[in-house]
């Protein structure tokens, strides 16, 4: 939970920076920029790498915040959350058929024991998770309250972008774990399984070893 609340703190400063600000958009993204650069170091001597999420996160924004900056207009700013949502969801596709195992299962099969189907059905909701975020976010920044001002429905995107995506995010989030908890696999059930498979193995051993020592009928009635 905590990992996933600093993750999330880039979208806070740019938040609370837009409203300290009188909802100015173009500080907010300068605000955000800063602070996913920070975060990126900050993992960097942490860990002496980032996560393929981490550099995704600190290109992008850098990308559509400097062409938000660039030509003062904020829809570049409101794209970037759609293509960071889509490319995260592409990757997770694409992992579902390249490997052997997908991106959620690399990340989690070290902490929890799960079916293979169950592994696929839960990239797969990732998948379907990012791209309804991706299309949900166009929705609201271009579609919704077309009969407002433009500076109401820009505030009317930023407090989605804050708690809609976050709540959004933080709901799926349970709602994955109540799915995991009813098909995880106890250490006692995987220790049984593979129990069950090394006593199966000795079995077949010790019944191919008792017919080759067995002699056959024919044998038998031969005279000495």
């Amino acid at each position: 939970m905590l990992k996933f609340i600093y993750d999330f703190l880039p979208i806070i400063i740019f938040f609370g920076t837009y409203k300290l600000t009188n909802n100015d958009i173009y500080a907010a993204t300068i605000a955000a920029m800063i602070a996913t650069v920070i975060h990126s170091a900050i993992q960097w001597f942490m860990h002496k790498k980032l996560e393929n999420q981490h550099i995704i996160n600190l290109v992008v924004i850098l990308f559509f915040g400097s062409l938000t900056l660039l030509f003062q207009d904020d829809t570049f700013i409101k794209w970037k959350v759609t293509v960071i949502n889509w490319i995260f969801g592409l990757a997770l596709l694409g992992s579902q058929f390249i490997g052997k195992k997908n991106i959620i299962q690399r990340q989690l099969d070290g902490a929890i024991q799960l079916p293979d189907p169950i592994w696929i059905r839960l990239n797969m909701m990732w998948v379907a998770f990012f791209i309804f975020c991706g299309l949900l976010n166009l929705y609201v920044a271009f579609f919704y309250g077309s009969d407002l001002s433009d500076e109401a429905r820009q505030t009317v995107w930023v407090d989605f972008k804050m708690y809609g995506m976050l709540g959004l995010t933080f709901v799926f989030m349970i709602v994955q774990i109540f799915y995991i908890q009813r098909h995880i696999l106890p250490e006692e059930s995987v220790e049984e399984i593979v129990e069950d498979i090394i006593h199966d193995e000795l079995q077949d051993d010790t019944t191919t070893v008792s017919q080759v020592n067995t002699p056959t009928d024919s044998s038998k009635k031969k005279a000495p």
